[in-house]
């Protein structure tokens, strides 16, 4: 019995200690606020205690995270509560230009660029392993992070960063 799968009971603190950064990271990318992404984060790991999953290993696991992670934060765009919701007004304005950032122009890209950006570059994913986590051809994920950063240079040159 020494190819024991792994269980979430095993160490659940030492499991959240060492994802919880990534889930954040993630969570945030894809909801654009800190108190949504606090509550996708507390979905994602209540989930994970409450179904207790059998992984293969440790990649399987994160896998696992990631993908429960982007439901969590598709789940959370579509309820209702976020339907209500209405767009600020075009009135508020930045004090400086050095206030605008890169996540600020990362929040213009839609969220299917958006999550490629981050997989691949925060995450430091290869493209194969994005493409399975998000279930899509190899070939759209490539397409995705193509066009994510034709649309980054193009925001960037719009703020004269570029």
């Amino acid at each position: 019995m020494e190819q024991r799968s792994l269980r979430t009971n095993d160490c659940t603190e030492k499991v959240i200690k060492q994802y919880s950064d990534m889930v954040y990271r993630l969570a945030f990318a894809r909801t654009g606020t800190k108190h949504d992404a606090d509550d996708v984060f507390q979905e994602v790991f209540f989930r994970y205690v409450k179904k207790r999953p059998v992984f293969r290993d440790e990649e399987h696991r994160k896998a696992w995270l990631i993908r429960v992670t982007i439901n969590c934060s598709n789940s959370f765009w579509s309820s209702l509560w976020n339907k209500n919701t209405h767009e600020l007004c075009d009135e508020i304005v930045f004090e400086t230009r050095e206030s605008i950032d890169l996540h600020t122009e990362l929040n213009r890209l839609p969220p299917k660029y958006r999550e490629v950006v981050h997989l691949f570059y925060y995450e430091n994913m290869p493209l194969k392993k994005i493409s399975a986590i998000l279930h899509r051809k190899n070939s759209t994920v490539r397409t995705q992070l193509t066009r994510a950063r034709a649309m980054l240079k193009k925001f960037m040159k719009e703020e004269d960063y570029v």
